[in-house]
Parts: C-alpha cells; structure tokens; sequence
C-alpha cells in the first residue's frame, strides 16, 4: 500500500487536480451556494480550514474550467459552464500593516487585475479603481462579473485590540469595498471569507443584503472535512496510517477524532475534523498538534489580556447566538473571537430555551492552547513548564502520589521568575490549571459547584479524583477543613472513584507553596 498524495499548504484547486492530489469533493455545495437565490455570500470559518482553497475552487468554476471538475458531483449538475470574469482577491498578505502599507497593497492588488483588463489609466482611490475594474470587466467580457474576496478581515486581526489603529485599517478597507453595492447591476455572484466577523455597518455599511451562511445546516461542512467523508473518500488514507501506527482502523480513527475532530459550525451539522491537522497527520504518519505549530495568532493573547480572560474560562460555555456570533469589535466578552477563531465550537444547541453550549474542540486545540498560554500566565520557560506537567501526571496516574507531586510543583515554582500579581488566590489557581491542563487526558477544572460551595480545583484521573482547595497566607489545614465542613466529597459519590482532599497554602512573599495536607 502507498500513500496518496496530499495537499498540504497547497491553496489552488487547479493544481491539485492537475497533480492529481487528494482532494475532498465540496462541488455538490458549490452549486447549492451558486443557483440559488444569493449573491452576495459571507462565510467564516478557523484559519487554516480550506477557506482560500474554496475561494480558488469557485475562481475555477466560474471561469467554466470543466476538464478540473471532472469526476466530481458537479459535473453532473451543472450544465452551462458559462465563463464569467472573476476578480480574485486575497487580503491574506495584508497583515501587520500601517494604514499607509496596507494602502500599497491594495494597489498592488488592483494593479494586478488592472493589467488583465488592460486598464493603463488608472484612478488615484481603491474604491473607485475597483468600480471602473469591475465596468470595464462587464463591457470588456459582455458577461456579468465575479467578485472573490478571501480573507477580507486579515488587515484588522492583528490590531483588534487597538482601537485606533483599529478604526483606521477598518476605514481603509470599508472604502475598498464600498462600490460592491453601486455595481449591482454588473455582478454575478460575490463571495467573502474570513476568519471573524465585523459588523456590517464597520466594513460594508451600504451592502445590507449579504447572506451569511457561516451557520447554516447546509452548509456546516462546507469546509473542514467531514466524518461521513473520511469513511468514504479515505479510508484507504486511515488504514494505510493505521499500518504506520501500530494501530488497527478502528483505532486509528479514534485516535484522529479525539486529536482532529468535534468542529461543529451549525446544529445540527456532521462532525467536522480540521483539514491541515489531518492531512498532516496522514503525510507525515504520526499525531501532533500541527494547527498549533503554525502559529497561534498574537491578537488572542492581545485579547485575552484585554477581557481580562483567565485560562479558566475557555471552556464549557452556555450562550445564546447573538453572545458569540456576533462582530468582533462590538463584543462584550471574548466568546465571539474564541469561537469564530476555532477555539471554542457548538457541541449541543437547546431548542427549547435557544441556547447552545460551546466547549473546545478536541485535543489538539485544548493541549495547543494551554501551552501557548504558559509564558503569559505561568513561566517564560515552557520546556520546564511542559517538564513539570509530565512529572505530575507521572506522579498522581502512575502512582497517585499527590505528595511527590506537590514537591514537584514547590521546586517548580521556586524557579519561576518573580511576578507582581501574587496577592489573590486566582492568580496561583489560574497558573496551576495551566499546568495541569498539560495533563490531558485527565480532565482538570475550577470553580466546580457544589451544593455547599464551588471547590478550587479538581483533578480526574482514570483511578482517582483530587480535590484541592487553596489558600492564601494562611495554613494548609484551613484549606483542609473547608473542603470537609462544605463536604464538597459528595459531589463525586457517584462517580465509583475514590476522591483524595488536599489542602494548599501559597505564601505571597515567596510566590510559592509553603504547606499541604492530604487526606
């Protein structure tokens, strides 16, 4: 058996028909999205979840490239293949930018589809270039036009936190897309995609009749790919990893589902598995966090420190959809960037009372998250950090010595660098669910409600569960008497696992644990 090939990085959907590179058949959708009663078309979804590719593919269609579609639902669909001109711009380049810079850029991009139309004159401001573009495209082709904008928020995402700069690169790009509107009359079909979503007013305040299909049904799978794909279009691809693995099919896709899978972008909708994460895995025959390693972006760190967002709280959440599909620049709290970024996603939706529960992922985005949180909320040194994390799960799933564990993180924390924040008992509870986070599989959580009272921490392991309760400038065995006076055991008397008390005391002058007491 050897394996396919995949397209990894590679974004243009003709040359990955013509390299005859794998490739996860979304045309049926294409049609759907192209014959019915929208025009204007607005989809967001993660970086990294085949959005430019999409962009490329509908580039392809649209200019009636029928010998690339060939095999494929749409060939039996579609009947016309009539050729449209197609303005094809991407705004991925566009980031880290001064307003001046990014004003280049979009000349830049202009002047390219300038040449094509052979346009010499050209006019000095973006949005009216862009008007006299898409004219002379019309009168130049006798066919109406095609506009595709990928990634119309890259310019804004790095600078969210900014307000001015914010309101400057906004205003720069709104005049960009202004004419969309008054061109009507010469446009076929405009498609925009993004990661998150600014308001209409902000960016295209004239354009009041773009249909969003980022939640709809039909179109959840859209991007990403799907679990009915994957048995269908792949199972040669899993078996072939499963080989590579050790691992028998079934195993195998359970492996995938817990590290790739879970991304639901409507409900109901199929399970949806982060494409770049499972062709890399499939390429490179072994499971990592490959989504991570690209890169997580600067302005959730930035807006994470804005919000005032501890750790704790990217986690399970209960929200109507106006609290996280809602535009990046008007929110009250960081659930609309956490979801539309990718790191939260909808798990379950209650009809009866409209609202749906958002959680993380999978794996890859919980064990990619908490490490890329460990400068900023625990020690500049990740290596020792991810060290630490290793030894303790080592300690309390090997041997459930919760002592050892504790020396281990009273050693830990004497090297980490002094910080001002040590004055509340949040900032060592928030610092430590970082670091036991990095256990994963074994589930970690604060603030767990009680009848009595909500508990610090908790601990789960597949044999043993750890209550902890800290305090601060106090004495171990204060914090051990509160978990037995609120009896805050008997939340777990169900669960069949025996359940250890811990008491923790962190002294502020020391940054550190000074005493513990387990029972």
């Amino acid at each position: 058996m050897t394996p396919r090939l995949y397209p990894l990085g590679i974004q243009t959907y003709s040359e990955i028909r013509e390299r005859h590179l794998l490739y996860i058949d979304k045309t049926e959708y294409i049609y759907r999205m192209t014959h019915g009663n929208m025009k204007y078309v607005f989809l967001t979804r993660p970086r990294r979840f085949g959005k430019s590719l999409l962009a490329s593919t509908l580039k392809c269609y649209f200019e009636g490239k029928k010998s690339l579609f060939e095999g494929l639902a749409i060939e039996k669909l579609e009947t016309e293949w009539v050729q449209h001109p197609v303005l094809h711009f991407s705004l991925a380049g566009g980031k880290y930018m001064e307003k001046d810079a990014l004003e280049r850029y979009l000349d830049e991009m202009l002047k390219v589809e300038e040449r094509k139309w052979g346009i010499e004159n050209r006019i000095v401001d973006a949005n009216n270039r862009l008007a006299h573009l898409i004219r002379t495209a019309y009168e130049k082709s006798g066919k109406k036009v095609v506009v595709i904008i990928d990634e119309y928020d890259a310019p804004l995402l790095d600078v969210v936190h900014e307000d001015l700069h914010l309101v400057q690169l906004r205003n720069t790009m709104r005049n960009f897309y202004s004419p969309l509107k008054d061109a009507d009359p010469y446009l076929r079909f405009v498609f925009l995609t993004g990661i998150t979503k600014f308001s209409q007013v902000s960016i295209f305040s004239e354009l009041n009749n773009i249909n969003n299909i980022s939640m709809l049904p039909e179109y959840a799978g859209l991007c990403g790919i799907t679990l009915d794909e994957i048995e269908t279009q792949m199972q040669v691809d899993v078996e072939y990893l499963g080989k590579r693995l050790g691992k028998s099919y079934e195993e195998t896709m359970e492996a995938l589902r817990s590290n790739y899978d879970g991304y639901h972008f409507a409900w109901p909708s199929p399970d949806v598995f982060n494409p770049f994460s499972l062709l890399a895995a499939l390429s490179n025959g072994n499971l990592d966090a490959y989504w991570f390693s690209t890169g997580t972006p600067t302005y959730l760190l930035e807006m994470m420190k804005k919000f005032n967002t501890q750790p704790s709280e990217i986690r399970l959440i209960e929200a109507n959809k106006d609290e996280f599909d809602a535009p990046t620049e008007n929110m009250t709290s960081l659930t609309p960037l956490l979801y539309q970024s990718g790191y939260l996603t909808i798990k379950n939706y209650n009809k009866d009372f409209d609202f749906y529960t958002l959680d993380i992922p999978n794996k890859e985005v919980r064990t990619g998250l908490t490490r890329a949180l460990i400068p900023s909320y625990v020690s500049p040194n990740t290596i020792a950090t991810t060290n630490t994390a290793r030894r303790l799960a080592m300690c309390l799933v090997k041997d459930e010595n919760m002592d050892e564990a504790l020396r281990l993180l009273q050693d830990f924390l004497a090297s980490v660098p002094y910080c001002n924040v040590k004055n509340h008992e949040g900032h060592y509870q928030q610092m430590l669910y970082v670091v036991f986070s990095l256990l994963t599989p074994y589930m970690v959580d604060v603030e767990v409600h009680t009848p009595h009272g909500r508990i610090d921490m908790m601990v789960m392991t597949h044999t043993r569960i750890f209550i902890i309760e800290f305090k601060l400038n106090r004495d171990a065995q204060t914090a051990l008497h509160q978990i037995n006076l609120k009896n805050y055991g008997k939340r777990f008397a169900l669960s069949a696992l025996p359940v250890t008390k811990v008491g923790v005391n962190f002294d502020s002058d020391k940054g550190n644990i000074t005493d513990w007491v387990i029972e």
